[in-house]
Protein backbone atom coordinates (compact mmCIF):
# COMPACT_ATOMS: atom_id res chain seq x y z
CA UNK A 1 0.00 0.00 0.00
CA UNK A 2 0.92 3.45 -1.04
CA UNK A 3 -0.44 6.88 0.91
CA UNK A 4 -0.20 9.74 -0.95
CA UNK A 5 -1.11 13.01 1.61
CA UNK A 6 -2.76 15.98 -0.82
CA UNK A 7 -4.16 18.29 1.87
CA UNK A 8 -3.30 17.95 5.81
CA UNK A 9 -4.74 21.66 7.03
CA UNK A 10 -7.64 21.57 9.61
CA UNK A 11 -11.27 23.62 9.69
CA UNK A 12 -10.25 25.80 6.66
CA UNK A 13 -7.68 26.20 3.61
CA UNK A 14 -4.54 28.33 4.93
CA UNK A 15 -2.17 29.00 1.59
CA UNK A 16 0.56 31.39 2.16
CA UNK A 17 4.41 32.12 2.95
CA UNK A 18 3.71 30.92 6.42
CA UNK A 19 2.26 27.15 5.41
CA UNK A 20 4.22 26.38 2.12
CA UNK A 21 6.64 23.41 4.08
CA UNK A 22 3.55 21.49 5.31
CA UNK A 23 1.17 22.81 3.28
CA UNK A 24 -2.45 24.90 3.21
CA UNK A 25 -4.87 22.41 1.68
CA UNK A 26 -8.00 20.87 3.41
CA UNK A 27 -7.70 17.00 4.34
CA UNK A 28 -7.40 14.79 1.30
CA UNK A 29 -5.56 12.06 1.18
CA UNK A 30 -4.50 8.97 -1.60
CA UNK A 31 -4.49 4.98 -1.26
CA UNK A 32 -2.87 3.11 -3.63
CA UNK A 33 -2.80 -0.57 -3.47
CA UNK A 34 -0.61 -3.00 -5.72
CA UNK A 35 -2.91 -5.20 -8.22
CA UNK A 36 -5.83 -3.22 -7.68
CA UNK A 37 -7.40 -0.54 -10.73
CA UNK A 38 -9.86 1.45 -8.06
CA UNK A 39 -7.94 4.50 -6.67
CA UNK A 40 -9.00 4.74 -3.18
CA UNK A 41 -9.53 8.53 -1.85
CA UNK A 42 -9.87 9.76 1.89
CA UNK A 43 -11.67 12.73 2.50
CA UNK A 44 -12.54 15.94 -0.39
CA UNK A 45 -10.88 19.00 1.44
CA UNK A 46 -9.31 21.08 -1.04
CA UNK A 47 -6.59 19.34 -1.29
CA UNK A 48 -8.41 16.80 -4.04
CA UNK A 49 -7.88 19.44 -6.70
CA UNK A 50 -4.46 18.44 -6.99
CA UNK A 51 -5.19 14.89 -6.60
CA UNK A 52 -7.68 15.18 -9.20
CA UNK A 53 -5.40 17.02 -11.92
CA UNK A 54 -2.60 14.69 -10.75
CA UNK A 55 -5.12 11.48 -12.24
CA UNK A 56 -6.35 13.22 -14.94
CA UNK A 57 -2.36 13.75 -16.39
CA UNK A 58 -1.14 10.26 -15.17
CA UNK A 59 -3.95 7.69 -15.01
CA UNK A 60 -6.50 9.00 -17.47
CA UNK A 61 -4.19 8.10 -20.17
CA UNK A 62 -4.40 4.55 -19.40
CA UNK A 63 -8.08 4.08 -19.79
CA UNK A 64 -11.08 5.48 -17.20
CA UNK A 65 -11.27 6.04 -13.97
CA UNK A 66 -12.73 3.86 -11.20
CA UNK A 67 -12.23 6.03 -7.96
CA UNK A 68 -13.55 4.87 -4.41
CA UNK A 69 -13.96 8.42 -2.18
CA UNK A 70 -14.27 7.55 1.73
CA UNK A 71 -15.44 10.75 3.65
CA UNK A 72 -14.62 10.65 7.62
CA UNK A 73 -17.74 12.77 7.80
CA UNK A 74 -19.27 15.93 5.83
CA UNK A 75 -18.16 18.92 7.92
CA UNK A 76 -17.43 21.43 4.89
CA UNK A 77 -13.46 21.35 5.27
CA UNK A 78 -14.21 17.41 4.26
CA UNK A 79 -15.89 17.98 1.03
CA UNK A 80 -15.83 21.33 0.08
CA UNK A 81 -13.43 20.20 -3.40
CA UNK A 82 -15.51 18.03 -4.44
CA UNK A 83 -16.93 20.59 -7.08
CA UNK A 84 -13.34 21.02 -8.14
CA UNK A 85 -12.16 17.53 -8.66
CA UNK A 86 -12.00 17.54 -12.25
CA UNK A 87 -12.77 13.66 -12.78
CA UNK A 88 -16.22 14.28 -11.54
CA UNK A 89 -16.30 15.97 -14.84
CA UNK A 90 -14.72 13.64 -17.13
CA UNK A 91 -17.61 10.90 -19.19
CA UNK A 92 -16.91 7.21 -18.45
CA UNK A 93 -15.38 8.02 -14.96
CA UNK A 94 -16.60 5.99 -12.09
CA UNK A 95 -16.80 7.45 -8.64
CA UNK A 96 -18.60 5.66 -5.42
CA UNK A 97 -18.76 8.21 -2.32
CA UNK A 98 -18.75 6.10 1.12
CA UNK A 99 -19.29 8.18 3.81
CA UNK A 100 -21.68 8.49 6.98
CA UNK A 101 -24.58 10.48 7.25
CA UNK A 102 -25.70 12.64 10.60
CA UNK A 103 -29.20 12.95 12.66
CA UNK A 104 -30.36 14.79 9.46
CA UNK A 105 -32.91 12.70 6.90
CA UNK A 106 -30.50 14.10 4.23
CA UNK A 107 -28.86 11.25 2.08
CA UNK A 108 -25.19 11.56 1.47
CA UNK A 109 -25.90 12.24 -2.20
CA UNK A 110 -27.68 15.78 -1.23
CA UNK A 111 -25.30 16.35 1.68
CA UNK A 112 -22.31 16.19 -0.93
CA UNK A 113 -23.89 17.51 -3.73
CA UNK A 114 -25.90 20.01 -2.52
CA UNK A 115 -22.70 22.53 -2.40
CA UNK A 116 -23.43 22.15 -6.41
CA UNK A 117 -26.59 24.05 -6.23
CA UNK A 118 -26.41 27.40 -8.65
CA UNK A 119 -26.74 29.02 -5.60
CA UNK A 120 -23.05 28.27 -4.76
CA UNK A 121 -21.92 27.35 -7.83
CA UNK A 122 -22.11 27.28 -11.64
CA UNK A 123 -22.45 23.78 -12.44
CA UNK A 124 -25.45 21.54 -11.06
CA UNK A 125 -24.58 17.99 -9.50
CA UNK A 126 -27.15 16.47 -11.93
CA UNK A 127 -25.04 17.74 -14.76
CA UNK A 128 -21.69 16.24 -13.74
CA UNK A 129 -20.86 13.53 -16.89
CA UNK A 130 -19.23 11.01 -14.48
CA UNK A 131 -21.07 7.72 -13.11
CA UNK A 132 -21.68 9.02 -9.32
CA UNK A 133 -22.96 5.98 -6.53
CA UNK A 134 -23.52 7.62 -3.18
CA UNK A 135 -22.95 4.37 -0.29
CA UNK A 136 -23.92 5.25 3.40
CA UNK A 137 -21.56 3.58 5.59
CA UNK A 138 -22.18 2.08 9.29
CA UNK A 139 -19.67 1.14 11.81
CA UNK A 140 -18.83 -2.54 10.04
CA UNK A 141 -16.07 -4.84 11.88
CA UNK A 142 -15.00 -6.52 8.00
CA UNK A 143 -15.86 -5.06 4.74
CA UNK A 144 -14.30 -7.38 2.02
CA UNK A 145 -13.64 -4.87 -0.93
CA UNK A 146 -11.84 -7.80 -2.91
CA UNK A 147 -8.46 -8.13 -3.88
CA UNK A 148 -7.19 -9.00 -0.20
CA UNK A 149 -8.16 -5.89 1.06
CA UNK A 150 -9.94 -5.54 4.00
CA UNK A 151 -11.60 -2.51 5.42
CA UNK A 152 -13.30 -1.67 8.90
CA UNK A 153 -15.15 1.04 10.09
CA UNK A 154 -15.31 2.92 13.75
CA UNK A 155 -17.32 5.81 14.57
CA UNK A 156 -15.40 8.65 16.43
CA UNK A 157 -16.35 10.98 18.89
CA UNK A 158 -16.97 14.37 16.70
CA UNK A 159 -20.00 16.72 16.47
CA UNK A 160 -21.47 14.68 13.67
CA UNK A 161 -20.87 11.61 13.10
CA UNK A 162 -17.81 10.60 11.69
CA UNK A 163 -15.90 7.37 10.68
CA UNK A 164 -12.11 6.11 11.04
CA UNK A 165 -10.93 4.03 8.61
CA UNK A 166 -8.87 0.69 8.75
CA UNK A 167 -7.31 -0.74 5.55
CA UNK A 168 -5.23 -4.03 5.75
CA UNK A 169 -3.83 -5.35 2.98
CA UNK A 170 -1.42 -8.37 3.27
CA UNK A 171 -0.46 -8.05 6.84
CA UNK A 172 -0.09 -4.17 6.40
CA UNK A 173 -2.13 -1.48 8.50
CA UNK A 174 -3.28 1.95 7.29
CA UNK A 175 -5.60 3.51 9.77
CA UNK A 176 -7.35 7.30 10.25
CA UNK A 177 -8.46 8.56 12.76
CA UNK A 178 -10.05 12.12 12.29
CA UNK A 179 -11.94 13.96 13.37
CA UNK A 180 -11.88 12.95 16.59
CA UNK A 181 -11.90 13.97 20.32
CA UNK A 182 -10.80 11.63 23.04
CA UNK A 183 -14.19 10.25 25.64
CA UNK A 184 -14.67 11.81 28.73
CA UNK A 185 -17.13 11.55 31.66
CA UNK A 186 -19.86 14.04 30.87
CA UNK A 187 -21.48 13.72 34.29
CA UNK A 188 -20.53 15.85 37.43
CA UNK A 189 -17.47 14.60 39.14
CA UNK A 190 -17.30 16.88 41.96
CA UNK A 191 -19.05 15.23 45.42
CA UNK A 192 -19.29 18.92 47.05
CA UNK A 193 -21.79 20.02 43.69
CA UNK A 194 -25.43 20.41 44.44
CA UNK A 195 -26.29 17.85 41.79
CA UNK A 196 -23.49 15.67 42.27
CA UNK A 197 -24.36 12.25 42.17
CA UNK A 198 -22.27 8.90 42.57
CA UNK A 199 -23.50 6.24 40.70
CA UNK A 200 -23.78 8.24 37.37
CA UNK A 201 -20.24 9.62 37.93
CA UNK A 202 -18.93 5.88 38.02
CA UNK A 203 -20.70 5.22 35.40
CA UNK A 204 -19.86 8.16 33.15
CA UNK A 205 -15.76 7.85 33.79
CA UNK A 206 -16.75 4.15 33.25
CA UNK A 207 -18.25 4.78 29.47
CA UNK A 208 -15.58 7.04 28.55
CA UNK A 209 -12.32 4.52 29.46
CA UNK A 210 -14.42 2.07 27.72
CA UNK A 211 -14.86 3.77 24.48
CA UNK A 212 -11.37 5.18 24.60
CA UNK A 213 -9.97 1.96 24.86
CA UNK A 214 -12.10 0.42 21.88
CA UNK A 215 -10.69 3.69 19.66
CA UNK A 216 -7.22 2.45 21.13
CA UNK A 217 -8.44 -1.27 20.04
CA UNK A 218 -9.49 -0.22 16.53
CA UNK A 219 -6.02 1.11 15.58
CA UNK A 220 -3.96 -1.50 17.24
CA UNK A 221 -0.82 -2.17 15.50
CA UNK A 222 -1.35 -0.20 12.18
CA UNK A 223 1.94 -0.08 10.40
CA UNK A 224 0.52 4.44 10.07
CA UNK A 225 -2.11 6.02 11.88
CA UNK A 226 -3.19 9.02 10.69
CA UNK A 227 -4.69 10.91 13.89
CA UNK A 228 -5.95 14.07 14.32
CA UNK A 229 -4.35 16.16 16.83
CA UNK A 230 -5.26 19.97 16.10
CA UNK A 231 -4.31 21.31 19.74
CA UNK A 232 -1.87 20.78 22.41
CA UNK A 233 -3.16 20.17 25.73
CA UNK A 234 -2.85 23.69 26.88
CA UNK A 235 -5.27 24.99 23.68
CA UNK A 236 -7.61 22.05 24.02
CA UNK A 237 -8.44 23.40 27.46
CA UNK A 238 -10.82 25.94 25.37
CA UNK A 239 -11.56 23.92 22.42
CA UNK A 240 -13.71 21.12 24.55
CA UNK A 241 -16.34 19.59 22.76
CA UNK A 242 -14.98 21.18 19.84
CA UNK A 243 -14.18 17.35 18.24
CA UNK A 244 -10.66 17.13 17.95
CA UNK A 245 -7.51 15.60 19.87
CA UNK A 246 -4.36 17.15 21.44
CA UNK A 247 -0.71 16.08 20.55
CA UNK A 248 -0.23 13.97 23.75
CA UNK A 249 -3.29 12.15 23.57
CA UNK A 250 -2.50 10.72 20.31
CA UNK A 251 0.94 9.96 20.70
CA UNK A 252 0.34 8.41 24.23
CA UNK A 253 -2.50 6.47 22.73
CA UNK A 254 -0.15 5.61 19.50
CA UNK A 255 1.90 4.23 21.84
CA UNK A 256 -0.16 1.93 23.95
CA UNK A 257 -1.53 1.21 20.65
CA UNK A 258 2.10 -0.23 18.86
CA UNK A 259 1.34 1.64 16.28
CA UNK A 260 4.51 1.78 14.30
CA UNK A 261 3.87 5.23 12.25
CA UNK A 262 2.17 7.96 13.85
CA UNK A 263 1.11 10.81 11.26
CA UNK A 264 0.16 14.08 13.54
CA UNK A 265 -2.74 15.44 10.90
CA UNK A 266 -5.17 18.22 10.50
CA UNK A 267 -3.12 21.17 11.71
CA UNK A 268 -4.45 24.21 12.77
CA UNK A 269 -4.95 27.32 10.16
CA UNK A 270 -3.11 29.40 12.75
CA UNK A 271 -0.13 27.01 12.68
CA UNK A 272 2.78 28.11 11.09
CA UNK A 273 5.43 25.97 9.41
CA UNK A 274 7.73 27.57 11.87
CA UNK A 275 5.73 26.54 14.97
CA UNK A 276 5.31 23.39 13.69
CA UNK A 277 8.84 22.89 13.27
CA UNK A 278 9.16 23.96 16.81
CA UNK A 279 7.15 21.45 17.62
CA UNK A 280 8.33 18.35 16.34
CA UNK A 281 11.36 19.44 18.73
CA UNK A 282 9.23 18.38 21.73
CA UNK A 283 6.48 15.62 19.85
CA UNK A 284 9.18 14.05 17.31
CA UNK A 285 11.87 13.43 19.42
CA UNK A 286 13.12 9.72 18.42
CA UNK A 287 12.10 7.32 21.47
CA UNK A 288 10.91 10.05 23.55
CA UNK A 289 7.02 8.24 23.67
CA UNK A 290 8.35 4.62 22.75
CA UNK A 291 8.90 2.48 19.89
CA UNK A 292 6.42 4.75 18.12
CA UNK A 293 7.86 6.67 15.24
CA UNK A 294 6.10 10.55 15.76
CA UNK A 295 6.30 13.39 12.53
CA UNK A 296 4.29 15.58 10.76
CA UNK A 297 2.02 14.87 8.21
CA UNK A 298 3.30 16.80 5.32
CA UNK A 299 1.26 17.74 2.10
CA UNK A 300 2.78 16.07 -1.01
CA UNK A 301 4.78 13.57 1.18
CA UNK A 302 4.12 9.65 0.02
CA UNK A 303 4.69 6.51 3.15
CA UNK A 304 4.89 3.28 1.58
CA UNK A 305 3.70 0.14 3.94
Amino acid sequence: MKVKLWGVRGSIPCPGSHTMKYGGNGACMELRVDGRNEIIVIDAGSGIRELGNSLVANDLPNGPLQIALYLSHTHWDHIMGFPYFTPIYIPGTKITVHGPVSYEDDPLKDVVGGQMKYRYFPINVGELASDIEYKRLREEPVIELGDGLILTTKFLNHPITALGYRFEYKGKVFCTCYDHEPYRNLFITDPDHPEYDEAMAYEGEDVAKEQNQAIEDFFKGADLLIHDSQYTEVEYQTKVNWGHSTFEWAIVAANRAGVKKLALFHHDPDRTDEQIDEMAKTYCEPGKYGDTEVFFATEGSEIIL
